[in-house]
């Protein structure tokens, strides 16, 4: 399997030496379950783009610090690629930014969520059951780190997982495209790191829920199996 990682941020340079970029969290993730996997790595940010959709057999994107309505012109050539995967049917996964992305460029809405930044874990009930979804849970916890949320979503959306402070959380969009709020790539440590480095930036009370929520079991690994089954899927492979 070919997977085209769609790399829209660097992970804090003062955390890389602990805790890699992103191409590195995913690829251990990736490999973990498909070990002969090819995994190249697209610096979207940088306007690096695949030049044909079909050059890997499924597409991920990572996070990222910026917002989807930011109108910077890497965001906006990626939105348009997104649309060109979704023409031509090939398998996009979105994850966090890409989550958001992938809705906004089928005619959703994405905008900074009223209830705060959302940190540490997130708690989601599964409430439709896929045949990917294997093996089988009726629950998706992942660690979160975001502010925008959408909040409308494309009439092909269908909801899977929700939770009362992020209703869309993981959502399919007919057979080739799926999107998730949380990010399986994120350790407990990364996000540990990553909260402490926004204080000041995020309210200490939600920072302090956020760091006990680490506590709990995350099903990071389940994520990445789902991810993968659900390229196979769509690939027909």
């Amino acid at each position: 399997m070919k997977i085209g990682l769609l790399q829209c941020d660097d992970v804090m340079p003062e955390l890389q030496p602990a805790h890699g970029n992103y191409p590195e969290m995913f690829r251990t993730l990736l490999l973990e379950q498909v070990p002969d996997a090819h995994i190249r790595v697209y610096r979207a940010l940088d306007g690096e783009l695949p030049g044909q959709p079909g050059e890997c057999d499924g597409y991920l994107t990572t996070g990222s610090k910026y917002g989807v309505n930011d109108g910077l012109d890497w965001i906006e050539d990626l939105q348009a690629f997104i649309v060109e995967l979704w023409e031509q049917g090939v398998p996009l996964v979105g994850v966090c930014f890409g989550h958001q992305l992938m809705a906004k460029a089928l005619g959703g809405e994405v905008r900074q969520s009223e209830k705060g930044w959302g940190v540490g874990m997130s708690f989601n009930q599964v409430v439709e059951r896929k045949p990917w979804m294997e093996p089988w849970q009726d629950k998706l916890d992942l660690i979160v780190s975001h502010q925008d949320q959408v909040v409308r979503l494309p009439p092909q959306a269908e909801i899977l997982a929700s939770s009362d402070f992020c209703p869309y959380y993981l959502v399919q969009y007919q057979q080739h495209f799926m999107s998730v709020q949380g990010h399986p790539e994120f350790c407990k440590a990364y996000s540990r790191d990553l909260m402490d480095r926004r204080k000041g930036v995020i309210a200490d009370a939600r920072l302090r829920e956020g760091q006990a929520s680490l506590s709990a079991e995350v099903d990071d690994r389940l994520m990445m199996r789902w991810i993968v089954n659900f390229l196979r899927q769509s690939r027909g492979s």
